[in-house]
């Protein structure tokens, strides 16, 4: 899933063109040295964020697909940053990642690609959250954002799937929101519409679903 999102945020409508990518680079005949999409960026060496990873899962994952690239995995649980160091060490990848405690809306650094797995729909302010991400990339970076699979309208998630996601969303997800500042409360049926809303909201330009699964969508996100 990681790798086919990944490749889904490529040059097809809402990505960058190559005039785009060469501007950007201020070099027009340069634009065979400059890589055009995320996964290109990462097999040569990129700076990655993965905001709230948790005890490290997607962090290592990565970091294990991607061995010339440099990952930080931030969080605000300082005992999940313990775990996802020591993951990262049993898995060989610590030469290539970090782990540091720091919420979504203050993470330092600036990066070729942030990410987010399963996470934004929890957080309190995730239009804050949009808005600190935007200042964090680098002017061709990326956010790549996955979200639990949701139709937009409440009729078409009454399916299987989403009845699971709606019935955890109450009881997890939509209670842990309001209870932070802000408390917007997303939960995890939010959609493709309702999660555009936010991520606009933060100062980005160009959205759109780049790979999706029964359980979960790959949404890209760029200034």
């Amino acid at each position: 899933m990681l790798v086919n999102g990944l490749a889904g945020i490529i040059e097809t409508p809402g990505s960058l063109d190559p005039s785009e990518v060469a501007q950007e680079a201020g070099a027009p005949n340069q634009r065979r040295d400059v890589p055009r999409h995320p996964v290109e960026k990462l097999e040569r060496g990129a700076e990655v964020a993965d905001v709230g990873c948790g005890h490290g899962a997607s962090t290592v994952l990565m970091a294990r697909a991607f061995p010339n690239s440099r990952f930080v995995g931030f969080d605000y649980h300082a005992a999940s940053i313990e775990r996802a160091r020591k993951a990262a060490e049993e898995a060989g990848v610590g030469a290539n990642t970090r782990f540091e405690v720091a919420a979504a809306k203050t993470y330092p650094g600036t990066y070729d690609l942030v990410a987010f797995f399963d996470c934004l729909h929890d957080m309190g302010d995730p239009e804050g959250a949009a808005a600190h991400i935007r200042g964090s990339l680098k002017p061709d970076g990326t956010w790549m954002i996955v979200e639990p699979f949701a139709h937009d309208r409440l009729a078409a998630n009454l399916n299987p799937v989403g009845r699971v996601y709606y019935a955890a969303s109450t009881f997890v997800c939509t209670p842990a929101s309001l209870s932070q500042e802000v408390g917007l409360g997303l939960g995890a049926q939010a959609g493709e519409a309702g999660l555009r809303k936010v991520v606009t909201a933060g100062g980005f330009k160009r959205f759109r679903r780049a790979a999706e699964t029964p359980f979960n969508m790959v949404l890209e996100a760029r200034p």
